[in-house]
This record gives structure tokens, C-alpha cells and sequence, in this order.
């Protein structure tokens, strides 16, 4: 059973696997931004259009299924019918056109200005909205094609294609400046924001999908249920504010971070309790600091806050990510050999605990767990068992108490317990544990 047991917490979650380079790479940002600051404003894109509706529909080929880049089911917040197509313009350009469900937009005066406003942005950090189509009953938008694919392909659903550490640090710091861009120019609200709004353009750059910013005026409320991980705020009163995106933001970091979509409340309790190692995504590629999963962590957790008043804003987000890009620097070389003294101080400590030399288990244990880059509950439970042996019950109990904290459904850690309860005279409590040990073991074998 320990065997088992152990193999779901490898040592998987901080190691670097060695896999070919990945055809995803990070690439260097653009001179243009480089020259003004990386503030993202761009001129090169072209000016709002108001197209025909049988110009999109010769662009699209009559809205050819086979021209959907976007599943109408991932549309949590804009109905069934909410489709995007790839498109080519007369001139040979290629665009994203999102065509709305009819009634969707019965105001056509609103849904022309909305479309407007969002359509005067224009930054690096966007896939820029450059034009609409307002006939009848029809509503479409127009936005630059993106040809790299979305955030969530590529960490969600190519996993034999890992996204490297730098490139999520990129994806992060980008989509912040986008949502400070956003807000310097009056738009900081985005509805929806999540991993398949993040789209990458020609050069591998992330960008944010525009859609978002196009505010429809329903009633959200009868989204509720589309809506995965929605902001308190949200669930409240069925409205999302400014403040909302910073959730999102923060949904999104737990994305990178993970290479999964995590419940909110469950990272935080994890994040709280300190156990990253449980939340890390396994298949990270690259030069990786743990310090710097620990920061993203964190702000994450700011951004998840239940107040919206406790949210950081976009501008301290974009601060706080532009000094870890720095960080991406570290070289994989060095990254390896700092992994490798921690795994070698585990497999020394294996050795020896195998052999029973406990004195120097011990020491080697908590050489790996002073490394601070991953929590093992077997390791903590070896070094228990080793302070039993050398007559340490007090250490030996921290130890137990910490193996259960990391894995809560192990039933060896509440014997552990049990026994360094005993060797501290502590009866009537360790029977508590032994029962509570034993009861949690028949409902394992059970299932």
C-alpha cells in the first residue's frame, strides 16, 4: 500500500523532465515595445471598419463549419449561437469574426458604439477589434486573427508539448499590461476572462482576445451557471465590476501555474497551508524558480480575494510581474544542479534509512526538506520513524502532524502519529489516532 501511495507524490512535481526543445519557445519582445516602454500602444493596426454582412459572410466561406476557430460551447458568456470563424478579407488579410445568436443585441445603436469604443484601442497586448456589422438582425465583430491558437490548447490539451516557465511568466506579465492598457483607456472591465481568451499571434506573443471588452447589456444573471470560477461580487448580484477581472487574473495564474483548471477555494486552502508542491504543474519545462512559483502563488491568492477591495489593480500587477521576468534568465543548467543536490540528499537519505542508519537519514532528510522545493510526506514520514528510532518522539510527532497535513488521506501517517503519541505517554490519544487510522484504511480498501 505505501508503494502505492507514494508514487502520487513523486518527485514529479518539481523535476525537470528532459524532453526535445519545444516548437512553443518564448519568443524576445518586440523592438517596438522595447522603444516605448513595453507600454503596448500600437499604430500599425488597421482603422475601425463597419463591414457588410456579405463581405464576412464571402470571408468566411457563408460561415462554413469548417471555419470555426472557436466552439460555440466555450462562449460561458455569450449563448450558444456565439461562434468564431477564421476569415479572409478581400485584401487578403485574415480576421476572427465572432457572430452573435440574433436578439442578442436589440439595441443596434448600443451594440454600434460599444463596438466603437472597444474598437479605438489599439495596443500589442490586444487582438484589436477592427471592425463590426450591424444589418437587421445581424450583429458580428471583427477582430486580427491570431494564427498560434489559445492559452488553453496549450496548456490544457498539449501536454506532450509542455509550455516552458518563461513563456508563462511572459503570458502572465502580458496579460496584465493588457488589462492596465484597458483600464488607462477606460475600459477595465472584462467580462469572462479565462484561458481560451488568451490567444497567441504570429510571432508566438500572447495577446488578449477583444471580444471580451465588448460589453452586451443582458442580464448576467441568467449566466450564472456558464460562468466557471465566478468572483464573489458575481454570485452576489449577478453583475461583474472592474474589480472582477483581477479574480480572473488570478483564476488565470492558478492556470499557469498548474497546467489545470483548480478550483479557487481548494488552491487557496493549498497556498495558505504552504503546499505548492500539490498545485505545481508536473510538466514544467525550463529554467524554473520555485521562489518564483511562490510569488505567482501568492498573488494569486491576492487576486482570489472575496473582497474586491483587497484585489490588487492592474498597475501593481504589472509591477510586480515585470521583476520576475527577470528571473527567467536563471540557466537551466543551474536550475538541474540545484534539483540534483536535492534529489541526491533524498536518495542518500533512502539509502541509508534502508540500511538503518537513522542518525544519518535524518540528517539527509532534512538537507532535502531545508531545500524548501517540494513537500513529501514520505520523506517526512522516514525522517519520523528515524527520530523514533533515535529516541526523538517530540520531533518525530511535528513530522507525523506534517505528513498527514500534506497528504490528509494517508492512513501510516495517523499510525505515525499514534506511535510517537505512546512514546510521549500520550495514550488516550494515540488510541483517538490508531482508531481514526485504522477507520480511514477500511474506507481506502473499500473503494
Amino acid at each position: 500500500m505505501g508503494d502505492r501511495r507514494r508514487s502520487k507524490f513523486s518527485l514529479c512535481c518539481f523535476a525537470p523532465r528532459l524532453r526535445p526543445p519545444s516548437a512553443f519557445e518564448p519568443p524576445p519582445p518586440s523592438a517596438d515595445l522595447r522603444q516605448n516602454g513595453g507600454d503596448g500602444e500600437r499604430e500599425s493596426c488597421p482603422s475601425f471598419t463597419e463591414f457588410r454582412f456579405e463581405q464576412l459572410e464571402a470571408a468566411t466561406g457563408r460561415f462554413s463549419p469548417e471555419n470555426v476557430v472557436r466552439d460555440p460551447g466555450r462562449g460561458r458568456l455569450g449563448g450558444p449561437s456565439d461562434a468564431v470563424y477564421r476569415g479572409e478579407l478581400e485584401d487578403g488579410r485574415s480576421v476572427a469574426v465572432k457572430r452573435y445568436e440574433r436578439g442578442a443585441w436589440p439595441d443596434p445603436q448600443y451594440f454600434l458604439e460599444e463596438a466603437k469604443s472597444v474598437g479605438n484601442l489599439r495596443s500589442e497586448r490586444l487582438a484589436n477589434l477592427i471592425g463590426c456589422c450591424c444589418e437587421g438582425d445581424d450583429r458580428l465583430l471583427v477582430a486580427e486573427f491570431m494564427p498560434n491558437e489559445t492559452l488553453a490548447k496549450h496548456l490544457f490539451l498539449w501536454r506532450t508539448r509542455p509550455m516552458k516557465w518563461a513563456m508563462r511568466l511572459r503570458v502572465a506579465y502580458y496579460l496584465a499590461q493588457a488589462l492596465e492598457y484597458c483600464s488607462s483607456k477606460g475600459k477595465p472591465l472584462y467580462l469572462d476572462l479565462h484561458a481560451y481568451r488568451v490567444l497567441f499571434d504570429q510571432d508566438g506573443n500572447p495577446r488578449l482576445s477583444c471580444f471580451g471588452l465588448v460589453k452586451n447589456n443582458v442580464d448576467w444573471r441568467r449566466y450564472r451557471t456558464k460562468l466557471a470560477f465566478p468572483p464573489t461580487e458575481y454570485l452576489r448580484t449577478g453583475t461583474m465590476k472592474p474589480t472582477s477581472a483581477i479574480y480572473s487574473f488570478g483564476t488565470m495564474l492558478l492556470d499557469l501555474l498548474s497546467g489545470k483548471n483548480i478550483p479557487p477555494a481548494h488552491a487557496l486552502d493549498q497556498i495558505r497551508s504552504k503546499n505548492f508542491s500539490m498545485l505545481i504543474d508536473s510538466a514544467l519545462e525550463g529554467p524554473f524558480s520555485s521562489a518564483d512559483a511562490i510569488e505567482l502563488f501568492r498573488l494569486a491568492s491576492r487576486c482570489l480575494q472575496d473582497e474586491a477591495r483587497e484585489r490588487p489593480n492592474a498597475k501593481s500587477l504589472v509591477t510586480i510581474l515585470r521583476s520576475l521576468q527577470k528571473e527567467a534568465e536563471l540557466s537551466f543548467q543551474m536550475w538541474t544542479y540545484q534539483m540534483q543536490e536535492t534529489l541526491d540528499s533524498k536518495t542518500r537519505g533512502d539509502t541509508c534509512f534502508k540500511a538503518k542508519e537513522f542518525a544519518a537519514a535524518t540528517d539527509c532528510y532534512t538537507q532535502f526538506i531545508e531545500g524548501g522545493l517540494m513537500a513529501s510526506p514520505t520523506v517526512y514520514a522516514r525522517r519520523c520513524f528515524s527520530y523514533l528510532m533515535n529516541d526523538m518522539p517530540r520531533e518525530a510527532l511535528g513530522d507525523a502532524v506534517q505528513a498527514l497535513v500534506i497528504y490528509p488521506d494517508w492512513p501510516t501517517a495517523l499510525y505515525l502519529q499514534a506511535a510517537c503519541l505512546f512514546s510521549l505517554g500520550l495514550e488516550d490519544h494515540a488510541n483517538l489516532c490508531l482508531r481514526d487510522g485504522a477507520s480511514l484504511e477500511a474506507k481506502i480498501n473499500r473503494h
